[in-house]
Formats: structure tokens, sequence, C-alpha cells
């Protein structure tokens, strides 16, 4: 998948991500795998402030769009917050959990995109 093709939706959610400085976006295409979900959007907050900054830029920017999260999870001192969208979830990780789950192995058969620190939003502009 190049970063052109990557539905708008995702695009929000990658540029979201980025406007409040998270690390190691990581898109993960799930469609070939028979998965409960299309797409994972994954990425690192660097302090628990910054996991909820992170996610409620995601449901902020996606509102606008007209799309909301179906369910949340994760609280104000969470390490993982997880928004789910439907066809695709975002996984908004400390440091500690994105290495303890290990979403990436687990699902090391999806095509995986990974996103430049600090490349993102510029490289999805349409």
């Amino acid at each position: 998948m190049t970063q052109d093709s990557i539905l708008p939706e995702l695009r929000w959610a990658i540029e979201a991500a980025q406007n409040k400085k998270a690390g190691a976006i990581t898109l993960l295409d799930l469609r070939a795998l028979g998965a409960f979900t299309d797409y994972f959007v994954l990425c690192t907050g660097f302090s628990a402030r910054q996991v909820q900054a992170i996610g409620e830029e995601v449901e902020e920017l996606l509102a606008r769009h007209g799309i909301a999260a179906s369910h949340r999870e994760g609280g104000s001192e969470a390490e993982w917050v997880l928004l789910d969208y439907g066809r695709f979830v975002v996984h908004i990780f400390s440091e500690r959990a994105r290495l303890y789950y290990d979403l990436e192995r687990l699902w090391r058969a999806a095509h995986r995109t990974d996103f430049p620190d600090g490349a993102v939003a510029g490289a999805l502009e349409p």
C-alpha cells in the first residue's frame, strides 16, 4: 500500500497523531487476514498525557469529518488508548505498553506501512 492509496479516514487519523507528535506511526493492513477490522493504526505517546492528547486529537479530527468512534477504551492514566471505528482501529500506546503487547509481531503477516516521525502530515497531503 502506498501512502497515496490510503483511505481518507486513515490519513486523518495518522495526521491527527502526527499533530500531537506521536512516534513510530504504523499502519497494518489486515484485509487479507480475515481479521475483525481492515486496518490498525498504531502509534506511541511518550507520557500518559500525550497518549490521551493523541486520542483526543484523533477523535476531534475524525469528528470534523463526520466520523465517530463506536468504542473507546483507556482512561486519563491509561498506557493504551483504543479507538474503534469499525473498519479500522487506532491503538495509541505508551512506549512500555507497545513493547509489551507487540501488535506488530502478533499481526506480522499484515502488510505494514511505517511513517517516519515528523514526515506524516506533509506526506499525506492529497
